[in-house]
């Protein structure tokens, strides 16, 4: 994709080969300044993404923390941060992209790339939310958006459990000993990362990468190599690798997976606009209101035409992990026939409504996913109990209403007033 829009690169020293790498890729125009000029050049010319070229010059807090005041108070869609840095280093800023120097610059402007399209649907959902009736200031919580990441940890060799430990203290972690138990979990779930750890071999580890990078719904994952593994594949954006680090390699990592749990915000707050702000877009299933408010239509439907209704409630009563229980919703509305609806309720218990279904039918569909849920879904407790939803359904009856049709799952409605 063509880079639209200008940028800015921090440099102390003529960054000639990145600047002239940023300008065949499209970008246009690329501004160069120093540290301590940084700051007014974001004000000025309001780029589209930052890179920093190169260490940081020592003594320079003063100037930096101007940068950093700068880029947490500007307004407008979220703009990466990016840094080309050599070996070990770091970079003080919060939530920069690190693609060190021993990674070509072709990776380097794939992953910019990645970030860009970021970028945009972040500007999309600003400028659709501006032309709701009523608009709408949807508030993205960028920073406390890393709080609801998972990412899938693979490995089995002496330092897998420090890797473990070095993701689990940042991000919920989901852990794969084979590479067949990671696929099935790529393919089942929402996942925000993966890392891979050390006990492969370099063959099994470049085929993983391989179904990885060919498949495009995982292309943009980040992706942590703990490792000397070669890797050539550009189509790999968000790839980081360390040789031996297992905590640097977590803190490298956990600036892409937030931006990742960013854009899968974005996409279902999309999801939410086209649907006129009904779907809830921290799940992807219908907001409360929305959802009594179809189920009500629905059974004055079926009281009309006498078609079959049927609702059903997913309790979850030994989960008290929040986020474990919004998973399981996300997984839910990947379950969904395309007729039913469904919301999430307070207490973290699901309730779909299964349209055009009796109650035979309505077991059998409530069945599958309940078994896909207990088989996929894990506790985070330190048993790693398997997540067994409680499931109650009850079909509508000629004598039935709203009230009572709910009443008999265990719940009622929440319609607005009026």
């Amino acid at each position: 994709m063509a880079m639209l829009g200008p940028m800015v690169v921090v440099a102390e020293t003529a960054a000639t080969e990145l600047v002239d790498c940023l300008s065949r890729a499209g970008a246009f125009p690329v501004v160069e300044a120093r540290l301590a000029e940084a700051a007014a050049a974001l004000r000025e010319i309001q780029p589209v993404a930052l890179v920093l070229a190169g260490p940081l010059p020592g003594a320079a807090e003063r100037p930096l923390k101007a940068l950093v005041r700068t880029i947490e108070t500007r307004g407008g869609p979220f703009m990466p941060v990016l840094a080309r840095i050599e070996g070990l280093g770091t970079v003080a800023i919060p939530n920069a992209l690190i693609v060190p120097t021993s990674e070509p610059l072709e990776r380097f402007v794939a992953c910019l790339n990645s970030a860009l399209r970021i970028r945009s649907q972040h500007a999309a959902v600003i400028r659709r939310s501006r032309s709701l009736e009523p608009a709408r200031n949807w508030a993205v919580p960028f920073a406390d958006l890393i709080d609801q990441a998972t990412v899938i940890c693979i490995g089995r060799g002496r330092h897998y459990p420090a890797l473990t430990t070095a993701v689990g203290e940042r991000v919920g972690v989901i852990g794969a000993m084979s590479v067949e138990t990671a696929a099935r979990y790529l393919h089942a779930r929402e996942l925000d990362g993966i890392v891979i750890g050390d006990g492969f071999s370099p063959r099994v580890v470049e085929a993983l990468l391989a179904v990885i990078s060919e498949d495009v719904r995982f292309r943009d994952l980040p992706v942590g190599l703990l490792g000397r593994t070669p890797v050539d594949d550009q189509r790999l954006a968000n790839l980081v690798r360390v040789e031996s680090d297992a905590k640097l390699l977590a803190e490298r990592l956990i600036p892409f997976v937030r931006l990742q749990v960013f854009a899968s915000w974005l996409k279902r707050l999309l999801k939410s606009l086209d649907a006129d702000g009904t779907l809830d877009p921290q799940t992807g299933l219908l907001d409360h209101s929305a959802f009594w408010q179809d189920l009500e239509r629905a059974v004055q439907q079926a009281e009309a035409d006498g078609g079959a209704l049927t609702i059903a409630r997913f309790a979850f009563e030994e989960l008290s992990d929040p986020r474990c229980s919004v998973d399981a919703a996300r997984l839910f509305a990947r379950l969904m026939r395309n007729a039913d609806f469904a919301c999430r309720e307070q207490d973290g218990s699901i309730i779909a409504a299964f349209t055009e279904t009796d109650l035979r039918n309505a077991h059998v569909v409530a069945r599958r996913i309940a078994s896909v849920l207990r088989h996929t879904m894990i506790s985070p407790e330190p048993d790693r109990r398997a997540i067994r939803p409680t499931v109650t359904l009850a079909t509508l009856k000629s004598s039935d209403n709203l009230s009572t049709l709910a009443a008999r799952i265990g719940t009622y409605p929440k319609l607005a007033a009026g």
